[in-house]
């Protein structure tokens, strides 16, 4: 790599399109009366800014190309958020926020926890979905919606989005009164499974084979997947006392399976 030049796969950086201060206003006035097209241009016309950033980071290990799709979510942060009333270039509110992003990308990189790039790729897919669902719909796409637009499972959309979450310490202090902390490291059990816990495991694994399809799909949601009841019952169709009242009686059912 060039010292003074940044490298994309892909993109031929000495050829981006650099917008004017007036044309930026002008796509800037017709982004917020909808107009998405004026939108992508603002971000072609301004990703020589995310270079600009990347410049102070030509010695490092990671991929350029992976810290030009974090600083492009930067742009695409500063350009959503910009006002152009407050007499202020874009560059000057644009070029933190990119830097944040490529900042915050390098800290949780130097995880001893490696996610896969296809991984974090899928989970800014979802991220990208969720903003542009929540601007056309005023709320955020529950996760079922997300699995059924990716055609995905549950699981693998919670992962996804797990892949994003800062990893946590188990020498982390998580409550401190002035006097010792006490870490997370504390509060996490290392004792073997007893023969009563494998004993009750069975029981439970024999109880929930015998339970309705509904109450068992009721339960599994709600304490494995861990969906709210609300969620639960706007897949069901149904209302959430309704909810409420099948997971009651499957709990009920499951601790008389297992006397």
């Amino acid at each position: 790599m060039a010292k003074h030049k940044v490298e994309i796969t892909g993109v031929n950086t000495s050829n981006l399109k650099v917008l004017s201060n007036e044309e930026q206003m002008m796509y800037f006035k017709k982004m917020h009366e909808g107009d998405q097209e004026a939108k992508e241009i603002l971000i072609n016309g301004n990703l020589k800014l995310v270079l600009s950033v990347l410049k102070r980071f030509h010695n490092h290990k990671d991929n350029m190309d992976d810290l030009f799709q974090v600083g492009v979510i930067g742009l695409i942060k500063a350009i959503d958020n910009f006002d152009p009333s407050l007499n202020l270039k874009l560059s000057t509110y644009a070029i933190p926020l990119i830097m944040g992003e490529v900042k915050r990308f390098l800290r949780d990189n130097q995880s001893s926890i490696r996610v896969s790039r296809g991984m974090k790729d899928f989970a800014y897919q979802i991220l990208n979905f969720k903003e542009k669902y929540l601007q056309k719909n005023g709320y955020e796409p529950s996760n079922e919606l997300l699995a059924k637009h990716f055609h995905v499972s549950l699981f693998q959309i919670s992962n996804a989005l797990d892949s994003l979450k800062d990893p946590v310490s188990i020498f982390e202090p998580i409550y401190n009164d002035g006097g010792e902390p006490i870490y997370l490291e504390d509060q996490l059990a290392a004792k073997k499974e007893t023969t009563e816990e494998r004993d009750n495991l069975l029981l439970l694994k024999k109880a929930l084979i015998k339970l309705k399809e509904r109450e068992k799909r009721i339960l599994i949601d709600r304490y494995i997947v861990g969906k709210t009841q609300i969620e639960i019952a706007e897949r069901l169709n149904i209302s959430q006392a309704q909810v409420s009242r099948i997971e009651k009686n499957a709990v009920n059912h499951m601790k008389r399976l297992m006397k």
